[in-house]
């Protein structure tokens, strides 16, 4: 059976990756940093209700807004 000499997929890491790995164990308080500043814009609850009410409570928009109305 022939074996291919090609590294496997998973065997490969960047040289950005290899710097990110092993600027992250120097440093083990970067990983935790990392998650409180994801916390403040990403991981949020969703209020579901207040969506809901946003988008019954819109108005349509004209198909020209800039043009005056007619009477």
């Amino acid at each position: 059976m022939c074996r291919s000499t090609h590294m496997s997929t998973h065997d490969y890491v960047s040289e950005l990756g290899r710097f990110l790995r092993e600027m992250k164990q120097d440093d083990p308080a970067i990983e935790p940093g990392q998650k409180a500043g994801r916390a403040i814009w990403w991981d949020k609850s969703i209020d579901r209700d207040m969506y809901r009410r946003f988008r019954e409570s819109a108005l349509p928009q004209p198909a020209y807004a800039y043009q005056p109305k007619v009477k």
